[in-house]
């Protein structure tokens, strides 16, 4: 669990965002309660908890949403956060084409025609790089869930954020496209972005990155899969048994009722 960071009134160089004993309630019931985090730069975290454990509270207290009712949320001066929301909450029928989505994200958030030379050119630059760079004029409704998820990739990256959050990035995706998300999201953290996302896919997902935050209300456990996925934790995460499996060096989450005969099947596995 990450400690406290009360006591010192200058964040540190590379400090992103910090919360301080951070609780925030809606109405009478506290969606959060008594969160101390620190992001930094180079922090790649995923935040794993059940539906209702806060998850999406949590970004939009890093992004500014929402305010705590009670401790503190410092961020680093002039900080840019570019944000990915959940697919299922964006309006698709809303007609707009790809460029314009990315365009709504400029600073002047000038739209075609209007925007200039330069943000056309970089709008095009991010659809390019991400694999997309053909699909500029098409309607998002005609996309695919993950061509979707990378017009919205483009678009927060087009602030040039030093944060990216993203809002379950995963969801409705298959496999091949949840495989290629790790690997941009990755060379991003690697170019020096810092990003914090939630999932609620423990095991094609979250297994795979650098860091976890176990969320349930209050922060349960922050650390590498290795270290925060087990059963004690988990438990307390969920509300529920749930075991965890190793195998060729895999983590794997279990159902505790189904963990007999899943670990048949990779005693068998390891055998073959």
């Amino acid at each position: 669990m990450t400690p406290s960071t009360r006591g010192r009134s200058e964040a540190r160089p590379d400090e992103l965002v910090t919360l301080e004993r951070a609780t925030c309630t809606y109405g009478t019931q506290p969606a959060l309660v008594d969160i101390n985090l620190v992001v930094h730069s180079h922090d790649y975290i995923g935040v794993v908890g059940p539906s209702g454990s806060g998850k999406t509270t949590l970004l939009r207290l890093l992004t500014g949403g929402v305010a705590p009712s009670s401790g503190s949320v410092r961020r680093a001066k002039d900080l840019t956060i570019g944000y990915v929301p959940q697919l299922e909450t964006v309006d698709w029928h809303f007609p707009v084409t790809v460029n314009e989505v990315v365009l709504m994200a400029s600073p002047t958030r000038r739209m075609v025609p209007w925007a200039s030379r330069r943000e056309r050119a970089a709008a095009a630059e991010l659809l390019e790089r991400l694999g997309i760079g053909d699909l500029g004029a098409r309607h998002i409704l005609e996309l695919s869930g993950g061509q979707q998820q990378r017009v919205f990739v483009a678009r927060a990256l087009m602030r040039r954020p030093r944060l990216l959050l993203l809002d379950e990035p995963a969801s409705g995706v298959d496999a091949p496209t949840r495989h290629e998300l790790l690997h941009l999201l990755h060379d991003l953290n690697l170019s020096g972005m810092g990003i914090v996302l939630t999932t609620h896919d423990l095991n094609g997902l979250a297994t795979h990155l650098p860091q976890l935050i176990c969320l349930n209300r209050e922060v349960i456990a922050r650390g590498a899969p290795i270290d925060v996925l087990r059963r004690d934790v988990l438990e307390r995460t969920y509300g529920a048994p749930l075991d965890v499996l190793e195998h060729a060096g895999m983590l794997l989450v279990v159902d505790a009722h189904g963990a007999t005969a899943t670990q048949r099947r990779v005693e068998t596995a390891s055998r073959n």
